[in-house]
């Protein structure tokens, strides 16, 4: 299990890290202490968080302390949950629902392994997953975290986060969202969100939920046993940004590039559309051996070829809805990939289909 500290690039987080994770998550932990009885003063020492930071809403933490934070918490309260069920989740709960799922064959039965099981460690919440247009797992409360509520955010934020580095971690892979929703109002720390879950935030939804891109679904778990046992050994820091790669960026590259002519003009308006810097997306591209321009070719060839075969179009506008500027860069590009101009390219492909429909006619 890891918790909502804010991702590090350079895990393990340092010490003198930036401070960034919110102090709301600290004193949700403290809440806890309170529900047992019991007195949280050790293990802030431990994290080198101050008593009396605690209740200014305005101090923020590092990413190591609360990582200090939650370890010894979930120690001392024998509870990985901290506090949101109404039963305690043992050390070792979170790491026997990884257990269940790292041998599923791909990472859609291993996510609904998960949900599933997680449902017999507390029925305060359910978990489900869909593969409707996009795969989403969803968050229904059926009970109030911690009883009265006051572990609400804590509870919601972590239990997606969880999934969401554990989905990451087992295909070997970034696993980008397409959104994340809370069914809460936006807290005033709200500006660590689109840092814990990259991509659009909501507030205000009717529950909880993530989604992605349902094609990661059936990307094979890229994890055994052994590598498993290694990361419960340190699986609190665990974080979606320490994956460097995309195994599908080529894929969601060359589909946004075919949706939205547009995006073909440029890398901004692209890495936009997929959350990222213009920068980003191009050394990930090159670390899964490709380029963007080498992607726009294909899309823009593709278009450019049906457009032909299948249209009367004009040479001129078939050169516009394939992305290029002009009709003379279009056909000095054409040429490029195939040898002919797209007149002769077309006047070809013409010829050969009316011969197959004589050589079918006379059969």
């Amino acid at each position: 299990m890891y918790t909502p500290s804010l991702p590090s690039h350079r895990p393990p987080p340092s010490r003198t890290g930036p401070a960034a994770t919110p102090m709301a998550f600290v004193r949700a932990i403290v809440r806890a202490y309170a529900l047992r009885g019991m007195d949280p003063a050790a293990v802030l020492q431990r994290a080198q968080i101050a008593p009396a930071a605690v209740e200014d809403p305005q101090a923020r933490i590092t990413a190591w302390q609360m990582e200090a934070l939650c370890d010894g918490a979930m120690r001392e309260l024998d509870d990985e949950a901290l506090g949101w069920f109404g039963r305690r989740l043992p050390w070792g709960s979170y790491g026997m629902l990884a257990r269940a799922s790292i041998t599923a064959p791909h990472l859609g039965l291993a996510l609904a392994r998960w949900c599933r099981h997680h449902g017999l460690l507390t029925d305060d919440i359910a978990l489900t997953l869909t593969a409707e247009g996009a795969a989403r797992i969803a968050l229904a409360e059926r009970r109030p975290p911690g009883g009265d509520g006051a572990l609400r955010e804590f509870c919601l934020v972590s239990t997606l986060r969880n999934v969401h580095g554990l989905a990451c971690w087992l295909i070997d892979s970034r696993l980008p969202l397409q959104g994340a929703q809370f069914p809460f109002a936006a807290p005033a720390h709200a500006d660590v969100y689109p840092l814990l879950f990259p991509g659009p935030v909501a507030f205000g939804a009717p529950q909880a939920a993530i989604q992605f891109d349902a094609r990661y679904l059936a990307l094979p778990l890229a994890r055994d046993e052994a590598a498993l046992r290694l990361m419960l050994q340190r699986a609190l820091p665990l974080t979606v940004l320490q994956y460097r790669r995309d195994r599908l960026l080529v894929q969601r590259v060359r589909q946004a590039l075919s949706a939205d002519p547009a995006t073909l003009h440029g890398a901004e308006a692209l890495a936009e559309r997929l959350h990222l810097s213009p920068r980003t997306l191009h050394r990930q591209l090159k670390e899964e051996g490709a380029s963007l321009q080498r992607l726009k070719d294909e899309v823009r060839r593709a278009r450019a070829t049906e457009l032909l075969h299948r249209t009367d179009r004009p040479i001129k506008q078939v050169a516009q809805a394939a992305g290029f500027q002009s009709e003379k860069s279009f056909i000095r590009a054409f040429r490029g990939w195939t040898g002919q101009s797209p007149a002769a390219f077309r006047q070809q492909g013409r010829s050969a289909a009316a011969k197959t429909a004589g050589t079918r006619a006379k059969a």
